[in-house]
């Protein structure tokens, strides 16, 4: 195998996460106990994520047509170099959040920003995957980082309880990815990349193994999703994961997973033999998304506690997100821009929901259940104000990039008539989370305080949030050059 600087500047963005990431690392170890040098190496981090933008995109211009390198294990192309935008914004405005939550909850360390550096650069690897070995190895370093992310809160109970429960479904979903892996592998005749795999599907499907393997993977990255049944762990590990961290798994774990489904079901089984049978891939994927969605936000409704409220909400996008994955599979060629720009819409909301409720709190009172947010609006109105637009924008209303991204996706399913009746369990659905979103926003504008306020405020995490408002506006105001960028524009 012959490697050139051009395979090496392809994947320069990931790159330099991982060293910086080793160089975080390193300065850890001649890092004092005082708060100046933790903080540090916290900049550090954000530089290696602005930096990695910036190579991000000096590359995009050459993004429009599919490039393989390393003997095709990885791929670039538009989808995954849009994806690596919002992984990297995950991980930045994760950085800018985090720190004062970590001084204030007395656990600040600088392994927490490497691993958040590890988890975006596994999340890019999954994007650019055209092999299964790849798509191991990036779910595996994504999820690793992930598992000690959500347990690093050591003195909290929960935190321990939900990345043990995170770790155990994640061994098993892991189980399934490897087992379907081996016997993709050995029903094709050897092959392992997302290309070989599709030139040998006419034969292969001849064999019932082969669509073990097929469904053995899929349930993998179902898990991944929160994809109901594979739900079960999402309300524990974003309850018990420290704030921050449960901001950058709602949304950049799920991003990442969801182009790892693209990919996929898009190359390796995109045959015809594989998604239009009784038992093809379509098929199940809408059964999933149908019930991932009523589920989802169903259960969202009973939840007092506001992590948790948003963690069944996170299993109802997982849903929404599924349609515009039916809809591809069923041939509509503008699902995968619409699934694309709802992944960028969902990470930079996410990401400002949960930068909330890292700020409000202290560690004497964290306000985790929907009544401690009572008069938020009165003490902090920028604040409230910041989160109101996050909430409606979950909930699709416009003018924020939540009403697009559903409007696109929900579009882009209509072009299938199969779809309709999806289409309307979506809607009914997104009505319903109204009602669960805006228990928020009543109690912040509609109740008095019940105690002062005392926040954890710090100017990086005002910055986020403004980052973060600014981004769900202008998906909002400007979703056509969002579609643009993702793929063909919806509608031509």
């Amino acid at each position: 195998m012959i490697f050139d600087s051009s395979q090496i500047l392809a994947y320069l963005p990931m790159l330099i996460l991982i060293g910086m990431g080793c160089l975080i690392l390193l300065a850890e170890t001649f890092a004092t106990t005082a708060t100046a040098s933790r903080q540090g190496l916290a900049w550090l981090g954000v530089g290696g994520c602005i930096a990695s933008l910036g190579a991000l995109l000096a590359q995009w211009g050459d993004a429009g047509q599919a490039t393989t390198h390393f003997q095709g294990m990885l791929i670039v192309d538009r989808m995954a170099l849009y994806l690596d935008g919002a992984f990297l914004a995950a991980a930045l405005l994760t950085l800018l959040f985090a720190p004062p939550f970590l001084r204030e909850q007395g656990f600040e360390f600088g392994e927490f920003y490497v691993m958040v550096l590890f988890g975006a650069a596994g999340m890019m690897m999954v994007a650019h995957a055209a092999h299964l070995v790849t798509l191991l190895i990036g779910i595996e370093t994504m999820s690793l980082a992930a598992y000690i992310l959500t347990g690093c809160w050591r003195r909290n109970l929960r935190s321990s309880e939900g990345a043990m429960k995170y770790f155990l479904m994640g061994a098993f979903a892991t189980g399934f990815l490897v087992y379907g892996m081996a016997l993709v592998y050995g029903t094709t005749g050897g092959e392992l990349s997302y290309a070989g795999i599709a030139g040998k599907v006419p034969e292969a499907s001849k064999n019932p193994v082969f669509y073990f393997g097929e469904y053995f993977i899929l349930i993998a990255l179902a898990f991944k999703v929160a994809a109901v049944p594979f739900h079960m762990w999402a309300p524990d590990a974003y309850e018990g994961a420290p704030t921050p961290v449960t901001g950058f798994m709602a949304a950049g774990v799920k991003a990442a997973a969801f182009g790892g489904i693209l990919r996929i079901l898009d190359t390796a089984f995109g045959n015809p033999l594989l998604v239009f049978d009784f038992t093809g891939w379509a098929n199940i994927i809408v059964v999933l998304a149908a019930a991932t969605m009523i589920l989802g936000n169903l259960a969202a409704l009973r939840q007092d506690n506001i992590k948790r409220m948003l963690a069944y909400s996170s299993i109802g996008h997982a849903g929404y997100i599924l349609v515009g994955v039916a809809a591809m599979g069923l041939g509509v060629t503008t699902a995968k821009p619409a699934v694309l720009f709802y992944l960028m819409s969902y990470t930079f909301t996410t990401l400002g929901s949960f930068g909330v409720i890292a700020w409000i709190g202290n560690r004497r009172d964290e306000r985790l259940f929907i009544d401690d947010w009572a008069g938020v609006a009165q003490a902090r109105p920028g604040v409230a104000m910041a989160m109101a637009l996050f909430l409606l924008s979950l909930g699709g209303v416009p003018p924020t990039g939540g009403f697009f991204a559903k409007f696109f996706l929900f579009r882009a399913a209509m072009e299938s008539p199969q779809l309709y009746w999806l289409v309307v369990i979506g809607v009914l659905t997104s009505v319903v989370s109204i009602y669960y979103y805006l228990r928020v926003v009543i109690a912040m504008y509609f109740r008095d305080p019940l105690r002062p306020l005392e926040p954890t405020d710090a100017a990086s995490t005002r910055a986020a949030l403004i980052l973060t408002a600014m981004a769900v506006l202008l998906l909002g105001i400007l979703p056509g050059s969002f579609i643009e960028w993702a793929g063909p524009v919806i509608g031509k």
